[in-house]
């Protein structure tokens, strides 16, 4: 549970953070509609009353029609369930794809490339060294004792499972099952249709063909990953408890994500003003 309460203490930070940002943002923004100089009433184009009246005369009816002309509905663009490379500025989002976009199937180096991505980029090690400390706060490995040394276990042991566990998910095991790790946005539907789909993620997924499969990328990654740590941690820590123990926290973890993954497209346009 240790990384399941620190992902939503960092979220909570981040999103009050993100929130500050996105209103100082708009306080500052020049308020150009209320300075405007309006006229004191409408003026009449003449030459426009002109144009219509010779053309009613001498040419053909050119009556409009609904959707014709002025009245024709414009073609703007619209931010529903469009995802970002980032949530808040920060957090990767690389593997998150827009409600209704199309994408060709990944391929092996495009497999690769996230699992990088995820593994290496910066705001990772910042997630490993604020998992790390809360780890060494509540003593959750007494076998790792106190002080610099203790935090530098913590902090190589939460860096290796995170490493573990995406190289498993995003990397070995779809391309061995032919498996498409992005997630894809539902954006429609009530709070509960949503928050369902997101969390049935975890069990089906996507094939590199487009149809649906098992997410056997989620569950026997996770699992293979889990099994894995047992070779560096202590000895009391290897287990099958243990062991099955960090498996589900992972799993859902990885829920909680998709969750956060479906609605940030939301949050960011009705809470942040698309500032991200």
């Amino acid at each position: 549970m240790l990384r399941i309460y620190s992902f939503f203490v960092l979220f909570a930070v981040m999103l009050s953070a993100g929130a500050c940002t996105a209103q100082q943002a708009m306080s500052a923004a020049p308020l150009l509609t209320n300075q405007a100089s309006l006229p004191d009433a409408p003026q009449w184009d003449q030459s426009t009353q002109s144009s219509s009246s010779s053309q009613g005369s001498s040419g053909p009816d050119q009556t409009q029609f609904p959707g014709q002309g002025r009245n024709a509905p414009s073609s703007t663009p619209t931010t529903e369930g469009k995802q970002t490379k980032r949530i808040l500025g920060i957090i990767p989002n690389f593997r998150s794809v827009s409600v209704d976009e199309k994408l060709p199937p990944i391929s092996k180096h495009d497999k690769f490339k996230l699992m990088l991505e995820d593994n290496f980029d910066y705001s990772s090690f910042l997630y490993v060294a604020v998992l790390s400390g809360i780890g060494q706060a509540e003593d959750s490995y007494p076998e790792f004792h106190t002080g610099a040394p203790a935090y530098a276990r913590y902090y190589w042991h939460s860096f290796a499972d995170t490493f573990d566990g995406n190289l498993m998910t995003e990397f070995l095991v779809p391309v061995a099952t032919h498996e498409d790790p992005r997630y894809y946005t539902l954006g429609r539907g009530g709070f509960a249709k949503r928050t369902f789909y997101s969390f049935s993620r975890l069990v089906i997924t996507r094939s590199d063909h487009g149809g649906a499969t098992p997410n056997f990328s989620e569950v026997v990654g996770n699992g293979a990953a889990a099994g894995i740590s047992s070779l560096y941690y202590p000895s009391q820590e290897r287990t099958w408890t243990k062991t099955g123990q960090r498996w589900v926290t992972q799993i859902g973890l990885d829920g909680f994500a998709n969750l956060l993954k479906e609605f940030w497209p939301d949050l960011n346009s009705k809470l942040l003003h698309n500032h991200y």
